[in-house]
């Protein structure tokens, strides 16, 4: 993970994405998941772009399975965004960059 993603938990999900003063991104994935393993640098590129304007991070579904459960999270990869701690927009499956880019930018504006 670079610098600039977040690694969410079951126990800062609340505070890092619910409570947080900008727009997030939440990438939930597994080590095991083929598609998950190719989106993750373009996840990370984008944490860096975005860097004080939204936080992007990852959440492990079998490290942290009641948020996936919370969710209805169930194919991976599955990317929540959230703004204002509600959720506002979701992507299932591996989607162009450009289109990433699009999603994230509609809820930052």
């Amino acid at each position: 993970m670079s610098a600039a993603t977040v690694e969410f938990t079951e126990n800062n999900f609340d505070q890092e994405v619910r409570q947080s003063s900008v727009p997030v991104l939440v990438d939930m994935w597994a080590a095991w998941c083929g598609p998950c393993r190719i989106i993750a640098p373009v996840v990370e590129e984008l944490a860096g772009k975005y860097q004080g304007k939204a936080k992007i991070g990852k959440l492990n579904v079998d490290d942290h399975p009641s948020v996936a459960a919370q969710f209805r999270v169930m194919n991976i990869p599955t990317l929540l965004l959230f703004k204002g701690g509600q959720e506002v927009d979701r992507i299932v499956g591996v989607v162009p960059k450009e289109e990433l880019v699009r999603r994230i930018e509609k809820i930052i504006a």
